[in-house]
């Protein structure tokens, strides 16, 4: 309440200077709402009903300080008009007037202190709700679908919840819980304390039917919310989520000399979540699948999932305390927390070469979208904000942490780090660009900083390393190393890496600094010709390096793991720029299945097995390939002297391609549990996918094998999962037609790591000559999906349905919609061309 005497009200009735009003959230109207208005809260009520289909009553206070009143107060509310039930304005009804998705109040404002209530039913498009559990994903501009908001980066806010639900439930969000208590008619109240403050896109409510666990890893009680039922999987990960959550605490205290910087974490397991994991202040969503398993998963699976609770932990300084200024940034905050989940975790697998870790990790996801015509820079221009979720992708995850630990080593690690710690500690709770970062980094640096970043940063693609050797008397005369833009432009990347001459009995490496396009490596004059040359040795350079089948056929027997890890990678790379044939580079995969004993490395070449088989191969050459494969990977499979981890690896790409007669006679020998391998560890989860796959394989007995699979699930949200799937694994092809069709309601992809591999099945290889038909379709909602969908979901889902062909037609469905869309959102369109780049490579090389 404010004294009336005291009360200036102004009236915003007469036509602005400038139209800030647009659909989304223009880069024009959140540069004049950060400077309108500051000292938001957020109280918002939420009344959860017991039935799914009833509306959720809801209630924002909002309190804020208004600094400039010549434009409008826009709220966003991306949501129908009619949820909007009621409008007070510092004391005083108010019409109701919402366009373009913004509820737009213009009476009885102030300067100063003001106060404004509004009664709704949340918007449900980034909700949700399950038959017995909730939570929200409002990433990156999807808090306004919920509730009216400042959904801006750099409009941070404190939010009081009050959460009443029903009797079973339990609720987290990022506060401290304040009360509790039952409710007449079976309901529960929550009523949660004031929050730290954040962006829009932090906000998290998670509510529903959860176990729950409450320890004291070593800093504060943490609670862990979870629907897992398999006791091993609970016994096993409990303890692991805790400890992982405190030791990247204690990493990242240590590393930035700033203390954890909010008054609480707690995370929340959620079957089918839509990404590995989501940074909610103090209210982490996990994918289930990535953070509980059981002492059957693999090193690499174990990795994975610590790297994962590292990433997510970071982001509590790196993006939830110091957060970008404007989502073309977004990436800043992806970077630190992959490139210190990169640090974190290494103390914690103590055995694991960390440089190949890191290579595996992030170079192939990197090469995957630097290679396309769809290419990004990391940092992206960025209009409105409701194109900021086609920002994210593998430059963001996988570029950005090679490029920083290039810039790393340019300063060197101690300035670095140093650099990091003023940038955290000048920005805490606030936010900042990547131009503020490099302004502190430069000062610290010799080297021209800024000039560096706008090629590794602001410019996209890769460059092509080129070789020119000449010898003399058996020795090397000459060696000169030079580089051009895969793109064709005059780009050139400052980097240093390695070269290994390869011989016989030793290896000699030489450092190279590429600080010009070209450069003579005087170092190797007079050197002995090796026997073969490997290229970037230490994993540590950027790009398409040279090499040929002569020097291919020592890649296997290189002593180095991060050199033969990054040459399997390597070959790869230039079979899909040309420079190998497909059968070759299969050829040399398949020894390093059989041979290499690095589990990492082994899964690496496994996945580059599986895709130069499915997305390079004529169907001629797989059916040709597929007998020698098949029998080769259960040969391994037999022997006694593999380690559980490389076998599982085996099995998992034998079960890929187990679809003839013999091989899925075996495949369902080993699911009907008629048949053992030895030191192959197996769970429920495996015996599922076994399943599965002996139904997208067309076996005889697949609808009994698929009604026994269900049966033999006893977690509720797996057999909702199993059911979904059932009519993607059909035999019959209307049945699958007609789910594919179902896809067109926005309501039937709201699972979207069940569409997506639904969509895998229906689309497979081995069905493409029914399901063809359909990608007329599956182009046509992208841009729908863009709108309704998350931000991984648009990329995910071309990738699963055209990205799987090898056709013709295929490609010319995908040049048809570009012609018949030439005003495609360029990041949309970047998306499309990134999912579609082994098909558009296929179709030029045949």
């Amino acid at each position: 309440m404010f004294p009336l005497a005291l009360v200036l009200f102004v009236s915003c009735q007469n036509t602005p200077d400038i139209d800030l009003l647009d659909v989304g959230i223009p880069l024009e109207m959140a540069t004049y709402r950060k400077q309108q208005v500051s000292d938001v809260v957020y109280a918002l009520s939420f009344n959860i009903p017991e039935e799914i289909e009833n509306p959720i009553s809801s209630t924002l206070v909002l309190d804020i300080t208004i600094n400039d009143l010549s434009q409008p107060l826009y709220l966003d509310f991306n949501a129908d008009a009619h949820l909007l039930k009621r409008l007070v304005v510092n004391g005083e009804n108010q019409k109701i007037v919402h366009q373009k998705e913004h509820l737009i109040i213009t009476e009885n404002l102030q300067k100063g202190e003001n106060h404004i209530e509004i009664g709704f039913n949340a918007g449900e498009l980034s909700l949700n709700r399950n038959q017995d559990f909730l939570y929200t994903l409002l990433v990156p501009d999807r808090a306004s679908t919920l509730f009216p908001c400042f959904d801006q980066p750099n409009i941070k806010a404190k939010y009081i919840l009050d959460v009443i639900a029903p009797n079973d439930w339990t609720v987290i969000t990022g506060a401290p819980l304040k009360v509790k208590s039952n409710e007449e008619e079976g309901r529960v109240h929550f009523q949660f304390e004031e929050s730290d403050p954040m962006s829009t896109y932090l906000f998290s409510m998670v509510a529903g039917k959860f176990q729950t666990v409450t320890e004291n890893p070593g800093f504060f009680d943490m609670t862990l919310l979870y629907r897992e039922t398999d006791t091993a999987k609970v016994d096993y990960s409990i303890p692991v989520i805790y400890d992982l959550h405190q030791r990247s605490i204690d990493f990242l205290k240590g590393y930035t000399n700033y203390d954890f910087p909010f008054k609480k974490l707690d995370y929340a397991a959620i079957p089918g979540f839509q990404y590995g994991g989501m940074e909610h202040v103090g209210a982490i969503q996990y994918n289930q699948n990535s953070i509980f398993m059981d002492e059957s998963a693999t090193e690499r699976r174990r990795m994975g999932g610590a790297k994962l609770i590292a990433h997510e932990t970071s982001h509590m300084w790196f993006g939830d305390m110091v957060t970008m200024d404007w989502f073309n940034d977004v990436w800043m905050k992806e970077v630190f927390a992959n490139f210190m989940a990169d640090k974190i975790v290494n103390p914690t697998f103590p055995d694991i070469n960390h440089k190949l870790q890191f290579m595996i990790s992030h170079y192939r996801g990197a090469y995957g979208e630097d290679r396309t015509r769809g290419t990004n820079p990391i940092r992206q221009k960025l209009d409105n904000l409701k194109n900021a979720g086609n920002l994210y992708g593998g430059i963001i995850y996988n570029k950005a942490p090679i490029m920083m630990r290039q810039l790393e080593a340019t300063l060197g690690e101690a300035e670095f780090r140093e650099g990091i710690r003023e940038y955290i500690a000048n920005y805490a709770y606030g936010n900042a660009t990547w131009n503020d970062l490099v302004d502190i980094l430069d000062k610290r640096s010799t080297k021209d900083i800024k000039k560096w970043s706008e090629v590794w940063v602001n410019q996209s693609g890769r460059p092509i390393i080129k070789q020119d050797i000449s010898y003399a008397d058996g020795k090397i005369k000459n060696f000169s190393i030079s580089q051009q833009a895969e793109d064709g432009s005059d780009k050139f990347w400052p980097q240093t890496f390695e070269v290994s001459l390869v011989y016989k009995d030793s290896t000699h490496v030489i450092p190279v600094d590429m600080d010009s396009k070209s450069i003579a490596v005087a170092s190797a004059e007079g050197i002995a010709k090796p026997d073969a040359i490997i290229y970037n040795s230490d994993a540590f350079g950027y790009g398409l390096f040279p090499i040929s089948m002569i020097d291919a056929h020592v890649i296997p027997y290189l002593e180095h793991e991060v050199a033969r890890g990054y040459a399997y990678l390597n070959s790869y790379e230039n079979t899909l720029a040309g420079n190998f044939k497909p059968h070759e580079n299969l050829d040399l995969l398949m020894t390093g299945i059989q041979e290499e004993e690095n589990e990492f490395i082994h899964g690496m070449i496994c996945g580059e097995t599986s895709s130069i088989f499915w997305n390079f191969l004529t169907q001629e050459e797989r059916e040709a390939q597929q007998p020698i494969i098949e029998n080769i990977l259960w040969q391994q499979l037999q022997k006694q002297n593999k380690d559980a981890n490389i076998k599982k690896n085996i099995f998992d790409i034998w079960k890929g391609l187990a679809y003839s007669d013999e091989a899925k006679e075996k495949l369902y020998r080993l699911w009907s549990k008629e048949l053992e391998i030895a030191d192959l560890k197996l769970n429920q989860d495996d015996y599922t996918g076994m399943a599965m796959s002996l139904a997208l394989y067309g076996h005889e007995d697949a609808q009994n094998i698929l009604v026994t699979a269900k049966g033999e699930l006893t977690n509720q949200d797996k057999i909702d999962r199993f059911e979904f799937f059932m009519p993607a694994l059909s035999s019959d092809s209307l049945v699958r037609d007609a789910f594919f069709r179902s896809l067109k309601e926005a309501k039937n992809r709201e699972k979207e790591s069940w569409v997506l591999t639904a969509c895998d099945f229906i689309h497979h290889p081995l069905r493409q000559e029914t399901a063809i038909k359909h990608v007329p379709m599956a182009l046509d909602l992208l841009e729908e999906i863009q709108q309704t969908g998350d931000i991984f979901f648009p990329k995910r889902w071309l990738s699963s349905t055209v990205g799987q062909y090898q056709s013709k037609e295929a490609m010319e469905y995908v040049n048809e919609y570009l012609s018949s869309h030439p005003n495609l959102q360029p990041a949309l369109k970047g998306k499309l061309l990134q999912a579609t780049d082994d098909l558009y490579r296929f179709v030029n090389q045949h």
